[in-house]
């Protein structure tokens, strides 16, 4: 079986809460301790930029997407080796969701809402059976989990589809949980 690779959505800001950054590096961190690749957008600021460092400092696998406009604003983070540069943003997203085998969504804004709910889109499609994961730190998604519960109690999303987010405040216990998904799905390797 070969190494994973887990594509992380979250924030090019750290937000207000120092415990983000925090979270998101060691979310990173995780992800290179289990062996696993980190896929993300490649920038080098705000949340992109801590869980880049986390799985760096730990001699980590890590393939960035970023795209020709971001390159030139200086965002691409320069310690990131597998840096792949595309044209546009949903060229980025597509390549992000071909190479990852999970997903997980750190806090963040629309872009990276946006992600998320195409990937759970995709899977309630049944256009790929990857996990999909969110780190709640401190609470961020709760509101947004408060309104997929109000979606399924008014017969938008079925039980099965709401089921397919996994929750975790824990960046270790998270990884953990998403490889042994994968490795006991033998869906290491899946692609969209």
């Amino acid at each position: 079986m070969s190494v994973p690779s887990i594509a992380v959505y979250c924030g090019s800001a750290s937000g207000s809460n120092p415990a983000f950054a925090r979270e998101a590096f060691a979310l990173g961190a995780a992800i290179a301790e289990s062996g696993a690749r980190l896929v993300y957008g490649g920038g080098s600021l705000g949340l992109m930029g801590a869980v880049a460092d986390g799985a760096l400092s730990r001699n980590g696998a890590v393939t960035g997407v970023i795209t020709k406009q971001l390159v030139g604003k200086e965002l691409a983070h320069p310690r990131v080796a597998d840096m792949r540069i595309v044209d546009t943003m949903h060229e980025r997203k597509m390549q992000m969701a071909t190479i990852a085998d999970a997903f997980v969504s750190l806090p963040g804004g629309f872009g990276t809402l946006d992600e998320l709910f195409e990937v759970l889109a995709w899977a309630q499609l049944k256009l790929h059976e990857k996990p999909i994961a969110l780190l709640d730190t401190e609470g961020y998604f709760t509101g947004m989990l408060a309104f997929l519960d109000h979606a399924q109690g008014h017969g938008f999303l079925r039980l099965s589809h709401r089921e397919y987010l996994m929750v975790q405040q824990k960046p270790d216990r998270l990884v953990r949980g998403v490889v042994e998904r994968l490795t006991s799905s033998g869906r290491a390797v899946s692609r969209v």
